[in-house]
């Protein structure tokens, strides 16, 4: 059970890590500057095979008007998707997924918002960089490098996802010699390493607790190393860039109260200083910034 005291032995333990200076830089002109204030992503799925119904939109006129709605009800900036991470969801082409992604991409400009692209392949990743992307969600691995040239070439930002295998559709148990925190941090280095010689200079980085790992499937071990990264996300922080994470929905203890779920983690995010929230429920957790910064 999560107490007091387990947050109290968190801190003494990581003392020198709660203060970590945090590179700064603006996603987009009508956006401060990132991250002095925790910022909310809201999430528009364009893939039937979306778990989290209440996000997907299955034709333009839809994925605008939701788009719309979340920018009106608080989302700093918009993260779209056309292919869903489900390993049994349908794997839609690059040129499919782009067919339906444009027209949002162009509605979110034309309103003056930010949009971010969720994809793992390259070719999409270009695209959506040539519209005036700024920023990309990348779930994989394999082909990071090429990503990393793009996102430079056209000075966007980037989400460096941790993935143990070549994409997020790709991965199989999760494993960590020693401390998962440690772990990651090593990982992670190296990567903002490769991406920063190449000529990246807006990063943030997100431990993919929304990843479907085989050996996560247990409802209480996949939310008790949930709550835990969001606790220690001031750990990663010490990486000098900001940490982004996605809130998971432990439908195993919600039930029919899983709207409510993202509500409940984006309280450990805040706590465990998360500078970027990935939210399908963007009033939820809009309220819960809100009354977090009243203390």
């Amino acid at each position: 059970m999560l107490t007091l005291e387990h947050l109290a032995e968190l801190v003494h333990r990581h003392r020198d890590a709660l203060d970590a200076e945090v590179t700064e830089f603006q996603l987009g002109k009508n956006l401060p500057h990132f991250p002095r204030t925790p910022a909310i992503m809201g999430v528009v799925n364009l893939s039937a095979d979306s778990w989290y119904r209440e996000s997907v939109c299955l034709n333009t006129d839809q994925a605008v008007r939701r788009t719309r709605s979340l920018m009106a009800q608080g989302a700093d900036l918009i993260d779209i998707g056309a292919e869903s991470t489900l390993a049994h969801a349908t794997v839609v082409s690059p040129k499919d997924q782009w067919r339906q992604l444009e027209p949002i991409v162009e509605t979110v400009h034309a309103d003056d918002g930010v949009v971010s692209l969720e994809t793992y392949d390259v070719e999409l990743a270009e695209w959506a960089l040539k519209s005036g992307v700024g920023l990309i969600n990348f779930t994989g691995h394999a082909h990071a490098e090429r990503v990393y040239e793009l996102c430079a070439e056209y000075q966007a930002a980037i989400i460096i996802c941790h993935v143990q295998g070549d994409d997020v559709r790709n991965v199989r148990d999760l494993q960590f010699d020693g401390d998962p925190i440690d772990a990651m941090n090593k990982w992670f280095e190296t990567e903002i390493q490769r991406a920063h010689s190449i000529g990246v200079r807006k990063i943030l980085i997100d431990p993919g607790l929304g990843f479907y790992y085989a050996n996560l499937k247990d409802g209480a071990a996949r939310v008790r190393y949930q709550m835990e990264m969001f606790l220690n996300t001031f750990r990663l922080r010490k990486l000098g860039w900001p940490v982004c994470h996605a809130l998971p929905h432990a439908f195993e203890y919600f039930g029919e109260e899983v709207r409510t779920a993202e509500s409940f983690f984006a309280v450990l995010a805040l706590l465990g200083k998360t500078d970027l929230i990935r939210t399908h429920e963007v009033a939820k957790v809009k309220a819960v910034l809100d009354v977090i910064k009243v203390f």
